[in-house]
């Protein structure tokens, strides 16, 4: 018989683990090396250990009761935002854009400004889509990868405090955390944002200059904008009406992810979307979608007692781990700060391009980024700003744990 654990380490972490090792050493065959270690783990659970809710098919099928909701709700935001995204790129807006930002490297800056800003009420896949889309147009296509990383260091430093900003505050809010509980975690955030900012957009002034001035001709399609406002206002009214007056069905169906294709569909008689984009999508889609499935797979039964060590390394982990099944695990285990907690998972999977749905999204816009080696070295300064801001935080506000809310 097969043992279920080598040493104190069970074998599903050991699987999982070289799942991730795979991704980061052949970053050009992500996709295949995504589903052979979701196969491989699906296989060690229906034949060896079993799964969580029981062993064999019956097993397997209340696990996906459980986790088809999330799964659904990530493949429809991040195929629904990559047409929002294409619509926001041939409204011509992002040509307009550089007659805005200062023409020297000051203009990366306030572009990062821009995309926390956006995530704030923005979920941040679609804040981080639009910062690749305009930074992929005042800097003619070639974006340096640490600039990648920082537009989704920025982008989920911006959702970290807000519950309609990032699915794990979401997640937070709807378990019965007061919103305001969450919102200290801007402390950390605005530090990071700093951090990031300079080496960034030094970094990318160097590789390419940004554009001096804005494209001449070009008129902005006004109609297409009206379909991008749209599409988000519809994004954030299903999640903020959901969460107030039908809670019950954020765990029955994908509400935010239905809404918006409910939006993507009426406005297609306005403005025809570019369907192609789903099909050069789909793929890095499913990627992202392989591993939160493998991750939610991982035996994860409890956690350490809940402290700033504890939730400082937790965010280390959201790097490799989603952070969704993390998240959901301390909310059952109580007893942390969710402001804390919510800027170390929120902002922790910056770390790697994979370690985020925002990540996987903007890499489906630069497949350049898709490189553990070059996300890390060219952006080094996401997890410096991580140590440095989280460390801000405790600081300055200290740690003050709740206690279990229900």
């Amino acid at each position: 018989m097969l043992p279920a654990a080598i040493g104190p380490v069970p074998v599903d972490f050991i699987l999982f683990a070289l799942t991730l090792l795979g991704v980061a050493i052949f970053h050009h065959r992500v996709f295949t090396v995504a589903v052979t270690g979701l196969a491989i783990i699906l296989a060690w659970k229906f034949l060896v250990v079993g799964f969580k809710h029981g062993a064999g098919l019956a097993g397997f099928s209340a696990h996906i009761s459980h986790e088809w909701v999330v799964i659904a709700n990530l493949l429809l935001l991040l195929l629904g935002f990559a047409v929002l995204s294409r619509h926001f790129e041939t409204s011509n807006v992002p040509e307009k854009i550089p007659a805005i930002l200062p023409d020297n490297w000051t203009g990366g800056v306030v572009l990062l400004a821009l995309v926390f800003f956006l995530s704030s009420f923005l979920d941040n896949i679609a804040a981080a889509m639009i910062g690749g889309i305009v930074a992929k147009h005042v800097y003619h296509g070639k974006v340096h990868i640490g600039y990648i990383a920082a537009l989704v260091a920025a982008s989920n430093a911006g959702g970290a405090g807000s519950v309609v900003g990032d699915t794990t505050t979401t997640m937070i809010w709807i378990d019965g955390v007061n919103p305001l509980d969450v919102l200290h975690a801007y402390v950390a955030s605005f530090v990071a944002l700093a951090v990031i900012s300079v080496p960034a957009s030094l970094s990318q002034q160097k590789f390419h200059p940004i554009q001096k001035a804005a494209t001449a001709g070009i008129t902005v399609d006004w109609g297409r904008v009206a379909v991008v406002v749209v599409i988000l206002l519809t994004a954030i009214g299903s999640n903020v009406a959901a969460n107030l007056y039908f809670p019950e069905l954020l765990d029955m169906l994908p509400v935010i992810g239905i809404g918006v294709w409910a939006a993507i569909i009426v406005t297609a008689l306005l403005r025809k979307p570019d369907w192609t984009i789903i099909g050069s999508s789909l793929k890095g889609t499913l990627f992202l979608l392989c591993l939160v499935m493998s991750a939610s797979l991982m035996p994860v039964e409890s956690l350490p007692p809940a402290s700033w060590p504890t939730t400082m390394g937790l965010g280390f982990v959201s790097a490799v781990f989603d952070n969704i099944p993390l998240t959901a695990l301390a909310l059952a285990q109580g007893g942390y700060d969710w402001g804390v907690l919510a800027f170390a998972v929120g902002f922790g999977g910056s770390m790697m391009w994979f370690g985020s749905s925002a990540g996987v999204a903007i890499s489906n816009i630069f497949p350049e980024a898709k490189s553990v080696w070059k996300w890390v070295t060219q952006g080094w300064f996401v997890i410096a700003a991580y140590v440095l801001a989280f460390m801000a935080l405790i600081l300055i506000l200290g740690w003050h744990p709740h206690a279990p809310h229900r």
